[in-house]
């Protein structure tokens, strides 16, 4: 099965960097009968494996051992919350030819196995940089993801529904029963069912990344109804609208910390060929259309689905950024602060959890897209890599990304099982490395946390 899975489809025609930036390459879709299947096997990291950073970085496990760890909150006592989720049962998803064969890649890909439920509370006492304290903070979710506190009033996006739990400040665990706020899309198929959350700044109102149902529509336009979206949620009235349609599947969300502006990242279409379709990095706006099903990157009709709509196409935004293609880009934050040197003092780290439908494989790693004037400016810079092995296995892949109390960058493995934590190096006089090694050594485990160099 493996070599069958390996030996089908074709082969990218450009560079993956032709896919990335403001104006990227998009080539005429190259569709095949046998699609592209170009996955990394999960393999999990060796005996004191880990990921490469960049230059002038260092890398270290915030916490390991974890269950499917996705998506990262950090609370305001600094607190670190993962939720260990897999994706929950979808009997319908399965069905077919394509199902089966959609199922054992992701098998294949480390997500096979059953979702945890849960949030576990990982907390650094000492402030070395690693997590002493580990606790089950809910338990009994269904398939949750985003998570959001807003007063002492903490919200959950299991994958049926946005969820209230009340929370005191430094409470390890919450053992009451949460509120259901909303139902949200869900159902036997639930293609995408990662839902991502952020609060509004006034705390007011709760934006709700929902993905499409299928990859183009392949299921029918009326099993799409409020997906492929971001809803925004009125707590005070439990009410929703959808805020940005045609998005075939969003995760990150984030505000920009200057203008105020939200932005996502989205994981767009298959099957179309290794060089298409980028996902991306846009800037969101009220009743903004990003053109799926119907179209991608604006104009560029996707004639798979049908009946067309040219009605929708001719307003369809263009995304801010290409991501390169078949990336899965999904953690998004903002950094805009002086402990990163610059570029990266001003613009947003994703995760890239990594390509199946590409060859070769994109993605596998995370980058920093630097901004200027409050937008994308130049090129992405890799933070981590080496989550694929030279023979082709995963040791591990990015899925949400946060920044801890001191700036540091956390990282979600979902293969690794890992948090992974990211510093950047400070400036440092190499007279005092080779006069006080001991000072330096001292230095090093500083309250900032963030490794010297000589």
């Amino acid at each position: 099965m493996a070599i069958a899975l390996a030996a089908c489809g074709e082969v990218a025609q450009l560079p993956l960097s032709a896919g990335v930036g403001s104006h990227p390459q998009l080539p005429p879709p190259h569709p095949t009968l046998v699609p592209t299947v170009n996955i990394a096997p999960a393999v999990g990291w060796p005996a004191n494996g880990k990921p490469i950073a960049a230059s002038r970085m260092a890398v270290n496990a915030f916490a390991s051992g974890l269950d499917h760890p996705r998506w990262l909150y950090v609370l305001p006592n600094g607190d670190v919350l993962v939720a260990e989720t897999n994706a929950p049962q979808r009997p319908e998803e399965s069905k077919g030819i394509k199902g089966w064969f959609m199922e054992q890649v992701m098998d294949r890909a480390g997500a096979g196995m059953a979702s945890a439920n849960r949030i576990t509370l990982l907390r650094d006492n000492n402030g070395d940089g690693v997590a002493e304290t580990r606790t089950v903070f809910l338990k009994g979710l269904n398939s949750s993801f985003g998570m959001a506190l807003i007063g002492n009033d903490f919200y959950v996006a299991n994958t049926n529904a946005l969820m209230k739990f009340p929370y005191q400040s430094g409470a390890t665990q919450i053992l009451q029963p949460g509120i259901k706020i909303l139902d949200l899309p869900a159902g036997s198929i639930n293609h995408h069912w990662t839902k991502n959350i952020l609060a509004s700044r006034d705390g007011s109102r709760i934006y709700v990344t929902i993905g499409s149902n299928s990859n183009a529509a392949e299921n029918g336009i009326d099993k799409e109804l409020g997906r492929a979206a971001i809803w925004e949620v009125d707590l005070k009235g439990g009410n929703y609208r959808i805020y940005s349609s045609g998005l075939r599947n969003p995760n990150g969300l984030a505000w920009e910390l200057d203008n105020g502006t939200l932005w996502t990242v989205v994981n767009e279409r298959d099957e179309i060929g290794s060089d298409l379709v980028p996902d991306y990095l846009a800037s969101i706006t009220d009743g903004s259309f990003f053109g799926w099903p119907y179209s991608y990157f604006g104009p560029h009709r996707d004639e798979r689905v049908q009946p067309q709509r040219p009605d929708l196409v001719a307003k369809a935004s263009v995304p801010d950024y290409a991501l390169g293609s078949h990336t899965a880009s999904l953690g998004l934050v903002f950094a805009k602060n002086t402990v990163w040197p610059a570029p990266f003092n001003n613009g947003v780290f994703i995760g890239q959890h990594g390509s199946w439908n590409r060859e070769p494989r994109s993605g596998y790693r995370v980058i920093f897209v630097p901004f200027k004037n409050g937008k994308p400016f130049g090129e992405p810079l890799d933070v981590l890599t080496g989550f694929v092995s030279e023979d082709g296995d995963a040791f591990g892949r990015p899925v949400g990304v946060v920044l801890d109390k001191q700036a540091a960058l956390l990282v979600a493995d979902d293969v690794g099982n890992t948090i992974w934590r990211v510093t950047a190096a400070l400036p440092f006089h190499a007279n005092l490395c080779a006069s006080n090694r001991a000072l330096a050594d001292k230095f090093s485990s500083h309250v900032l946390r963030y490794r010297l160099y000589c």
